[in-house]
């Protein structure tokens, strides 16, 4: 007669193999998750200019800097969240690499004294201007990701002189799909 409940060591060796390989499974793509690293975090301070742009292609944009450099900047807008932005100085070597599309960033804005040419040179070229005549107000929105989670928008307000008067984050319509009808 069968009996259902014997053991042999086969039986007791495969569930452990199977949490072996499960474990090994989860370490490996630990690993390979760890690996994703964005562009702006695969730079070394000091390193030459042309290791950036041999990785990411010549820049979309460049600003001078007062400090006699430059800032190159790899937008993904108008679709995209992000703009990698490089800081190089006078003799060509990478000072910094970031994302400046991010709150931390647009927070640095300061009302009543940074102008066009601030917000340009700090987050580059907009992906939506457009002008209120009752207002008298300029605006400049850039896309970008809230906590890398939310789809916001970030509005820039300038006076006639072009100085920032008020900066503004909405949601992006773009991914809203109440409201992708509307525009």
């Amino acid at each position: 007669m069968f009996n259902r409940h014997h053991v042999t060591a086969a039986s007791i060796e495969a569930p452990a193999a199977g949490r072996l390989r499960r474990a090994a499974l989860v370490c490996l793509s630990a690993l390979a998750l760890a690996g994703c690293v964005q562009p702006w975090q695969q730079y070394q301070q000091g390193a030459d200019e042309s290791t950036i742009i041999a990785r990411l292609g010549p820049p979309r944009e460049s600003y001078d800097l007062p400090n006699g450099g430059k800032r190159l900047m790899w937008p993904t807008q108008p679709m995209g969240e992000t703009t990698t932005a490089a800081d190089i100085d006078a003799s060509g070597k990478i000072v910094n690499v970031r994302q400046v599309l991010q709150p931390n960033e647009f927070y640095r804005a300061e009302i009543g004294k940074w102008t066009k040419s601030d917000v340009l040179v700090n987050f580059g070229r907009p992906v939506e201007t457009s002008y209120f005549p009752l207002m008298k107000r300029e605006v400049w929105t850039y896309r970008y990701l809230e906590d890398n989670v939310w789809y916001m928008m970030y509005s820039f307000y300038f006076d006639d002189q072009g100085i920032v008067r008020l900066t503004q984050k909405t949601p992006d319509p773009l991914h809203d799909p109440d409201r992708r009808s509307l525009f």
